[in-house]
């Protein structure tokens, strides 16, 4: 297990430990918020990144007020942290986190906590303005493989706002999807039932009559696919990527060099772009790694000319090349993600991580290697 999610772990079985005797907010303070801060690779005994009860002048500022901690980073603010007293409910606690962030523009999160929970706000709604509703909420008395990812996001070393903004978009997102598709999986509405018939190519006139008729079979067959799908995925291997969860301090692997041919050298970096792949396809999908010496590549069914990506790591600045030809909506994915393309129609990866900024394009091209259309020999 990677040092950083380690720290977190621990932490998180700290705060179970000592969050009941932390009855006041500067207790708080001390045991459960500055020790996380720690982690994320702000130190609270340094002031070039850590300023505590930091206040600001600006238009509506009331005296005295000041909020909790102000993170920096190269010298700029980045991040507003409101302080409140362990098991404090932290709904409607934040007019004097959002006025400062408000008044702020450098800074691209705010956050409000009460050491066991933490609620992460940005401005997506309006430019400049918090959010009512956070991005993110982590509880470290209820702590999940994902949370871990997303917080290391939020280190010191790899802080960029223009991630951590695609971040809050892609959490608002899926939350609103998981909840319309949770909707159509507990009561399937007509829409649905009409969509699956024509999809099952059902050759019936799609009259009211007969969609009421096949909804109740539409939903027998919903939940016998869910069930399949858990059912498969819990009977399969599960492929675990040690390295998903890294802060930029922690220790990567080894380089490792092709017994048959010293040239090809599969590096830590090439190793940690494949895992994230398998982490955002899933360990079922079928996919592997291939590396060369000119570039390393995902492979769907192992098949040397349905790859999904070619990574060309000795390059200056890091490209990747996707199968799929970079249509207006991947290229307005990849600006929304703050990434380049260059003249060669690659995208600039500075960092393996930021292929979670990718997301769309790695399942477009997942898609076009599975279309067997895109293969057959044209006549």
């Amino acid at each position: 297990m990677d040092r950083f999610q380690d720290r977190l772990l621990k932490h998180a079985e700290h705060v179970k430990l000592v969050g009941a005797h932390c009855s006041t907010e500067e207790t708080t303070k001390q045991a459960l918020i500055l020790p996380l801060l720690d982690i994320l690779g702000f130190s609270p005994y340094d002031p070039t990144k850590v300023k505590a009860e930091y206040g600001a002048d600006f238009p509506g500022v009331k005296a005295n007020e000041r909020v909790d901690y102000a993170l920096f980073n190269n010298g700029i603010p980045v991040m507003f942290i409101e302080a409140k007293p362990f098991g404090a409910n932290l709904s409607n606690h934040a007019p004097q986190l959002a006025r400062y962030f408000n008044a702020t523009p450098e800074v691209a999160v705010a956050a409000i906590t009460n050491g066991s929970e933490w609620r992460f706000f940005t401005d997506l709604n309006n430019k400049n303005m918090m959010d009512d509703s956070p991005f993110l909420t982590v509880k470290f008395d209820d702590l999940r493989a994902a949370d871990g990812v997303q917080l290391a996001r939020f280190h010191h070393d790899q802080f960029e706002p223009g991630a951590l903004r695609a971040l809050a978009e892609e959490s608002v997102y899926l939350s609103a999807f998981k909840s319309v598709v949770g909707g159509f999986l507990r009561d399937p509405d007509i829409d649905f039932v009409k969509f699956v018939a024509s999809r099952a190519n059902v050759q019936r006139q799609f009259n009211a009559k007969f969609l009421d008729g096949i909804a109740p079979i539409v939903r027998q067959a919903v939940a016998q696919a869910v069930s399949e799908m858990v059912a498969t995925s819990l009977s399969s291997p599960v492929v675990v990527a040690q390295d998903v969860i890294e802060a930029p301090s922690a220790s990567v692997a080894a380089d490792d060099v092709h017994p048959d041919n010293n040239r090809i050298v599969t590096t830590a970096t090439e190793k940690r772009l494949f895992a994230l792949t398998r982490e955002i396809l899933g360990s079922e999908c079928d996919i592997s790694a291939k590396d060369t010496e000119s570039y390393f590549t995902a492979l769907y069914q192992g098949k040397t000319n349905r790859w999904l990506y070619r990574f060309f790591g000795d390059k200056k600045r890091p490209a990747l090349q996707f199968v799929v030809e970079l249509s207006s909506q991947h290229l307005s994915e990849v600006a929304r993600a703050g990434l380049e393309v260059n003249a060669g129609g690659h995208i600039l990866l500075d960092k393996p991580d930021n292929l979670l900024r990718l997301t769309g394009l790695l399942f477009d091209s997942l898609a076009f290697c599975k279309d067997d259309e895109n293969f057959r020999q044209k006549k």
